[in-house]
């Protein structure tokens, strides 16, 4: 797994191998997180990525955030309450050199609670698939106040996830197993 764009373009990320079912890692391909990008730079809707504080959750190896950070995004938070990722995602970061512009918690993104500071304008959601974990984590985005008005919302599924209220669906597309929508707040 590689950065495959931005300023951090070639960084070779920790190796997970084909991920870590006990763990539920299944990192998102480089041909996809290069797809997921090229929807977002230059699909039919503001390029959401410069200047954006993103959340990953799920986060995982944290190549998603990580990627955003090297495309310009100014800081990332990630969330996985497993402690196989954290330790990949932690390594990833320090590779990156981006410990200044992340943060990283511990925690069940199907339960955030309340966000004490401003909201995400970018938020990836890449959880296990077919388990509904991501409809409960947007639920508890949305309910928190993680999420900022007119952000963007990247969510990786293998089906055609339920659009949660006041979300709209600008776009979706399949690559291979997985099911990238993207959505947008009001």
């Amino acid at each position: 797994m590689r950065i495959v764009g931005g300023t951090l373009r070639g960084l070779k990320l920790a190796e997970v191998g084909q991920g870590d079912a006990g763990a539920h890692l299944r990192p998102t391909s480089d041909r996809v997180r290069e797809s997921i990008f090229n929807l977002l730079i230059n699909g039919n809707h503001p390029n959401p990525i410069p200047g954006a504080r993103v959340l990953d959750l799920f986060a995982g190896t944290g190549a998603l955030g990580l990627e955003a950070l090297s495309r310009g995004a100014a800081r990332a938070a990630f969330v996985d309450d497993g402690t196989v990722a954290r330790a990949l995602l932690r390594s990833n970061i320090e590779k990156a050199r981006a410990m200044g512009g992340t943060d990283v918690w511990r925690r069940d993104a199907t339960r955030l609670g309340p966000n004490r500071g401003p909201g995400f304008g970018l938020i990836f959601l890449d959880p296990p698939y077919g388990k509904g974990l991501g409809e409960k984590a947007l639920e508890s985005a949305l309910a928190g106040g993680w999420i900022a008005p007119g952000a963007t919302v990247v969510w990786e599924e293998g089906t055609p996830p339920p659009v949660p209220v006041p979300l709209t669906q600008i776009d979706q597309r399949r690559y291979g197993d997985t099911l990238v929508t993207l959505l947008r707040a009001p």
